[in-house]
């Protein structure tokens, strides 16, 4: 007679996979035969590299490196919003020399990381440019941009402290809304792009995304006070205006129409797709605008789950009329009826 439930010893498992136990052991061990295949699937995968274009990168300067990017983020927070981050024990006697101390090694892994991508996005028939000193230029001056950053950052904490009522204290706001964190290295990334530095930006903005499920496009125009509310799911797309005092919920899109294409149906780019939102405006959760010829005035309001592809004029209300909710009772039960108090 078998071994029973409680004495069988359960068997390993990988995640939330287990082999079935009904399997012999000497099943579940790897059979060194199947290993002369591996040869076969190496040659296999290695024809589609030179068969495919643009699936890999082989025989090209390094990129720059996710981690190190990740890195730097990092440290720019401790810059932007100091004692919220990785030290905490700051104070006035050691703040100089604490900034200092990361401003120097940020000046090595921005120069790094810029030179990398530079050197990466050159055209082969370009002008040669010295890739070192350009990368520390432009290093150098993200750096002595940062004390305007942080005063615009000043200005989207306010804002969301101002407009959220559950809000309990603009410390809470710096050390826990992913809006903030989202819009932080948004500001960050777009003054790289508006210092020609290819590939970092969208890095940048795309590590927020995976992190705090918002997602803004370095490209977009956003002016000061911008809070973003909740902010699960929302999209800002890359030629987005959006004006100060500005305020989305969650599930928001700012998106794009169809794409204009030339003659040959290719994707016509540079050309303004996303829509544009004036001052003080407020976009309800699940609202979706489109195109880059909708404007949406000052101090307009966009309700819950509109579809909006068409300009709207200031001190508008855009809504959709309420729906018909149907509300079907169930019978009570018999015990129900039953029971008195």
């Amino acid at each position: 007679m078998s071994q029973s439930d409680e004495t069988r010893v359960a068997p390993r498992t990988i995640g939330h996979w287990a082999p079935p136990s009904s399997l012999p052991a000497d099943m579940l061990a790897p059979d060194l035969r199947f290993k002369e295949h591996l040869a076969e699937i190496t040659d296999a995968l290695v024809v589609t590299y030179t068969q495919q274009n643009g699936l890999h990168h082989l025989d090209r300067r390094p990129l720059p490196s996710r981690d190190v990017v990740a890195d730097i983020l990092a440290d720019l927070f401790d810059v932007l919003f100091p004692g919220y981050g990785r030290r905490q024990s700051l104070h006035s006697r050691n703040i100089a020399y604490y900034v200092g101390d990361l401003l120097d090694g940020l000046l090595d892994k921005l120069s790094q990381q810029i030179r990398r991508a530079l050197r990466h996005d050159h055209a082969p028939n370009a002008q040669p440019i010295d890739f070192e000193a350009v990368a520390q230029l432009k290093a150098v001056e993200l750096l002595r941009r940062l004390p305007a950053l942080r005063a615009v950052l000043e200005q989207d904490v306010d804002a969301a402290y101002e407009g959220d009522p559950s809000a309990r204290s603009r410390h809470e706001i710096v050390f826990s809304y992913p809006g903030l964190e989202a819009v932080a290295v948004y500001r960050v990334a777009h003054e790289l792009l508006l210092l020609d530095v290819p590939l970092i930006p969208r890095m940048m903005t795309e590590a927020a995304h995976s992190k705090t499920g918002i997602d803004i496009h370095p490209g977009a125009k956003i002016g000061p006070s911008f809070f973003i509310d909740h902010g699960t799911g929302v999209v800002i797309g890359e030629t987005c205006d959006i004006g100060s005092h500005v305020k989305l919920y969650q599930g928001v899109t700012l998106g794009a129409l169809s794409f204009p294409r030339d003659g040959a149906g290719n994707i016509i780019r540079g050309q303004k797709r996303h829509p544009t939102l004036e001052d003080d405006v407020v976009v309800y959760a699940n609202a979706t605008i489109l195109g880059g010829k909708t404007v949406v005035g000052h101090h307009a309001a966009i309700g819950s789950s509109v579809w909006l592809t068409q300009s709207v004029e200031p001190y508008s209300l855009v809504s959709l009329e309420k729906p018909l909710l149907r509300i079907r009772g169930k019978a009570m039960p018999n015990w129900a009826t039953n029971y008195q108090i």
